[in-house]
């Protein structure tokens, strides 16, 4: 993943912003009071990119990831809507608890731009509802040049989204962030249509790292520098995971990326007993017992 990649991450403020009172608020608003939901994961379970992950004489990449894993952010919807028997397929290799996370096809974020795309919507929810008790919540990602002059298509786009079918979004031109009235309009939009707003923290880019959760879900994209700051990047993550724990936090997916993707499945376990150890989750600590002993993080 290439996106918001610098040469000189040392040089970037990794800080994270404070959260809003307005997150604060709405988590503390949340009436279920059940445990908190943690999934954890990776982009991909490609043996070319995650080279070393995989045991010698793994045959199916999927069932492996899924051991070691509970979570997958499936960017392989985005090029190609799956069909009901692919959904399938990847659904029957994993085992009850795992969840996957679709990203919207680019022929409706992308190229459609979210016009006339009624039809590949329904196409793409008729396929992913497939994955059962599998599906953990599709997420749509909207080029960065589809700017708030569009606001009102976005708007008819997610209050015309399959009800009931969980969705996230994550917007990527600077002026849905800087500008406040606009910024403050995409919020209520969210919160009326129970869509969950995409936090992204990636050196490049540290206007998307807004803070302002939508839902009682947390939807985290963290990209990785390929550097030491990454360990104290997720140190932070970790604090303020136990603070939203602590407001009233329902769910947590936190999908970690690296520019050079080999080293994501290290840098996640690292994540991952950070996490266990602070908020008392039990999560599987990726390749515990070996098959990871080849890849560096930096």
């Amino acid at each position: 993943m290439k996106f918001g990649q610098v040469e000189h991450p040392e040089e970037i403020d990794f800080t994270l912003p404070p959260t809003p009172a307005e997150t604060l608020d709405l988590l503390k608003s949340n009436k279920e009071k059940a445990e908190l939901e943690v999934y954890v994961g990776c982009a991909k379970w490609n043996k070319a990119d995650l080279k070393g992950f995989y045991p010698r004489g793994t045959k199916d990449e999927l069932s492996y990831y899924a051991q070691q894993f509970n979570a997958i952010e499936l960017n392989a919807t985005f090029y190609n809507s799956p069909s009901k028997e692919q959904v399938a397929t990847w659904r029957d290799k994993t085992a009850k608890g795992f969840k996957f996370f679709p990203k919207i096809p680019q022929s409706i974020s992308h190229y459609g731009r979210l016009l006339h795309t009624d039809e590949k919507v329904k196409a793409f929810v008729d396929a992913t509802v497939n994955f059962e008790d599998r599906l953990g919540m599709a997420f749509l990602q909207m080029h960065d040049n589809y700017k708030p002059k569009d606001f009102e298509r976005l708007k008819g786009f997610l209050e015309n989204f399959p009800k009931g079918y969980p969705l996230a979004l994550e917007v990527r031109n600077t002026s849905w962030f800087t500008e406040k009235n606009v910024f403050d309009d995409l919020v209520t939009l969210l919160e009326k249509t129970d869509t969950t707003n995409v936090i992204v923290d990636t050196a490049g880019r540290r206007d998307l790292l807004h803070m302002r959760l939508t839902t009682s879900d947390a939807f985290v994209r963290y990209v990785g520098a390929n550097h030491p700051t990454d360990y104290d990047r997720l140190t932070d993550w970790v604090k303020r995971i136990k603070e939203w724990k602590k407001a009233g936090l329902r769910r947590l997916f936190f999908f970690v990326h690296q520019n050079v993707e080999v080293a994501s499945p290290l840098l996640a376990a690292h994540f991952i007993t950070e996490l266990n150890k602070a908020i008392g989750t039990n999560l599987t600590i990726p390749n515990k017992d070996g098959g990871q002993s080849q890849g560096k993080l930096f």
